[in-house]
């Protein structure tokens, strides 16, 4: 899952340029035109990794969206003003309601990437020194969140595949039995063991660079499978 970028720019050719860097640089970009849209892609369950916000909008305007972005949504989502507005107090007032950078128009496309980059990689070092992680290759997993990454990209698990790929990466190096996996992730003593076949299949689809020839969840035959780091 590519890291997901909420533009809020209601000059069409300024968005259409953000929005041709970010994605050239591998995010995901979704572009509102205003405040007012911008709150009803998040009312609908749209949830930004980082948001470039203008502060001259139609309707409400930028530094209202943060305050009320602020207040109802993530604490911890990065926003990053990008506004011709370059006056002191503009500056301290956007600050002050949570924004985490103030870029100035006009500017270079390429340093806005930069710090895009360069403030998620932040973030990313942030949660995971707020809570347990497990890493294997380029892949973390943040034990609190129940989450995996790749490098800054969310990998899309099911709940019950990251409970089977935490338990795997916990015992690495341990040859464990399919009725082993399934008594401790589905906490049930009777049930179907081939659930957990199905499990590995999945992940291996995930995380290998080739799922015929696993580098992670290797196959232990006659014992089950084998996590290795």
């Amino acid at each position: 899952m590519r890291t997901k970028i909420l533009v809020i720019e209601d000059v069409p050719e300024m968005s259409q340029l953000i929005c041709m860097y970010m994605e050239n640089a591998g995010f995901d970009t979704t572009a509102c035109e205003s405040a007012e849209l911008a709150l009803q892609k998040l009312a609908g369950g749209y949830l930004p990794d980082l948001v470039l916000l203008d502060l001259n909008l139609p309707g409400m305007g930028g530094l209202d969206f943060l305050k009320k972005f602020r207040a109802e949504y993530k604490a911890s989502i990065p926003v990053i003003i990008v506004s011709a507005r370059d006056a002191d107090e503009d500056i301290i007032a956007g600050l002050g309601y949570g924004a985490d950078e103030f870029v100035t128009k006009p500017f270079s496309p390429k340093v806005l990437v930069a710090r895009v980059q360069s403030k998620l990689s932040r973030q990313a070092a942030t949660e995971a020194s707020v809570e347990e992680t497990l890493g294997f290759g380029p892949y973390t997993l943040f034990c609190n969140s129940c989450t995996l990454k790749r490098g800054l990209e969310k990998v899309p698990l099911s709940a019950k595949e990251y409970e089977v790929l935490e338990y795997l990466v916990r015992h690495a190096g341990e040859a464990l039995s399919p009725e082993t996996i399934y008594n401790n992730v589905w906490k049930n003593q009777y049930g179907d063991f081939t659930a957990v076949a199905v499990y590995v299949q999945r992940l291996r689809k995930k995380i290998e660079e080739d799922p015929s020839r696993p580098q992670y969840i290797t196959t232990m035959f006659g014992l089950g499978y084998k996590f290795q780091k």
